[in-house]
């Protein structure tokens, strides 16, 4: 056999495979998962996926964290599967359960980075109605750069160009050439903290007037 001829079968191997697992019983492949066996999790990702994809898109209205929240369900299946049992019920309704959960785990997620972003929003944005002598507004503005300058640097990156640089997440993904995953994850970890921080320095600094 020459390299070429080779090189022009590579590709057909794929086909056998696809073939296989979509042929594949619920049965057989409820199975084949549980034993461990990573054909029938491409299997099933390609027979379900697009079912989990559907019901996270609807419930969280956006294309991205659907996607997103679709690979964590069969991650979480693939990692839970010592506790699937194809006698108590069907693989298609154990991942819907999944992902129920995953979508419930997302909408927690968004309203507490909508919190934190309010929270750390408000003390920069300095209100013209705030109270504080605009002594004080200028020195919240140093303790937030202050705070931002003390996270880890992919963290203040990600909350520097969405606060300052009104960058969305995609943004900023386009920018920095990080996956969209990622910033979210940068912006969420260093939201997190920088809410924390700012919270202590309020609650040590005590009230103004």
């Amino acid at each position: 056999m020459t390299a070429q001829q080779s090189t022009e079968r590579t590709p057909d191997s794929a086909v056998p495979r696809a073939a296989a697992r979509e042929s594949l019983t619920d049965e057989e492949l409820a199975t084949g998962f549980a034993d461990g066996d990573e054909e029938c999790l491409a299997a099933a990702y390609q027979r379900w996926g697009g079912l989990v994809h559907s019901l996270a898109r609807r419930s969280l209205g956006d294309a991205a964290e659907a996607e997103d929240v679709t690979q964590l369900v069969f991650l979480a299946a693939w990692r839970g599967r010592a506790g699937f049992s194809p006698e108590r019920g069907a693989v298609a309704a154990w991942l819907v359960g999944i992902t129920r959960r995953k979508i419930a785990d997302a909408l927690t997620a968004r309203t507490r980075r909508a919190e934190l972003v309010a929270a750390a929003g408000a003390v920069m944005s300095m209100a013209a109605h705030d109270s504080a002598s605009p002594a004080d507004r200028v020195l919240d503005r140093v303790l937030v750069r202050h705070e931002l300058a003390r996270l880890p640097a992919p963290q203040r990156r990600a909350l520097s160009l969405a606060f300052y640089d009104d960058l969305t997440h995609t943004q900023i993904a386009q920018l920095t050439g990080w996956p969209l995953g990622t910033v979210k994850s940068h912006a969420r970890r260093g939201l997190h903290r920088l809410g924390r921080r700012l919270r202590e320095e309020s609650a040590v600094a005590g009230p103004r007037g």
